[in-house]
């Protein structure tokens, strides 16, 4: 039996390198992409690889967009080299920045680089990549709670992710004759060291949070990996064009 295979911008560390390991534990091969630092996206590979599944990865910065014609032969020589296939199934468009800053502060340099990562990056990546993701697979976008409530600071950050809750939308409408659905999910505040770890390390942000979450605490990094990994499971095959917050009920 052919396994299916997960590509995960931004794999080697925080969000997405837990989103590849609970893929690997349901069965699924996984190419991470990594920026800078070729030892995470190494140790990211290790932890896939121990709970028997495939693992590779690819230096991608997905915020230069002249780079992704590359990065698609690349990806395209891997998946025949490896695995002796000309597709993968679930492309997770995680790889992110955040940077907080006031509105009134936020500079243009900020603001491009924001759009470049998040927005263009995206749309761009997944517009070149489509030729090699698989009739019936899956694009997972991660976006955050903050398009839905606000917090002073992430006014440039929340503009893109609310652009690529829009796109997601519209990709579903458009490769649904092909059978690929496309989601969104928007994860709440969770304890990794994104945006400098405050809401890890900085004890009275992670209490006020929790203070305000209808579970009581704030999110761990299980809580999105897990996510992921039922949002493109086949038993959520149906679940198409949606936005699923993963917040455990923020400002409910």
């Amino acid at each position: 039996m052919t396994r299916k295979i997960a590509l995960i911008t931004g794999g080697s560390r925080g969000l997405g390198r837990n989103a590849a390991v609970k893929l690997a534990a349901h069965g699924v091969d996984v190419v991470i992409t990594y920026r800078q630092r070729a030892d995470e996206a190494a140790d990211a590979v290790a932890a896939i690889e121990a709970l028997g599944a495939h693992a590779l990865a690819l230096p991608l910065d997905v915020g230069h967009c002249a780079s992704f014609a590359d990065f698609a032969e690349r990806l395209q020589a891997a998946l025949q080299d490896h695995w002796q296939q000309r597709s993968f199934d679930f492309l997770v468009n995680n790889a992110g920045i955040g940077i907080h800053a006031a509105f009134a502060e936020t500079s243009e340099a900020q603001f491009d680089e924001l759009m470049n990562i998040h927005l263009k990056g995206s749309f761009f990546l997944t517009q070149r990549l489509l030729p090699l993701l698989a009739d019936g697979g899956a694009i997972l976008n991660i976006s955050t709670g903050l398009t839905r409530f606000t917090q002073p600071g992430f006014a440039a950050y929340a503009t893109m992710k609310g652009g690529i809750e829009v796109l997601t939308r519209y990709l579903a409408k458009e490769l649904g004759p092909r059978g690929i659905r496309v989601n969104v999910l928007a994860p709440g505040a969770i304890e990794t060291d994104f945006g400098g770890g405050q809401v890890r390390d900085n004890p009275q942000m992670n209490a006020y949070l929790a203070s305000q979450t209808a579970l009581g605490r704030v999110g761990r990094p299980d809580d999105i990996g897990d996510a992921i990994a039922l949002l493109l499971a086949d038993e959520s095959g149906w679940i198409n064009a949606q936005r699923i917050e993963v917040s455990g009920g923020m400002f409910v």
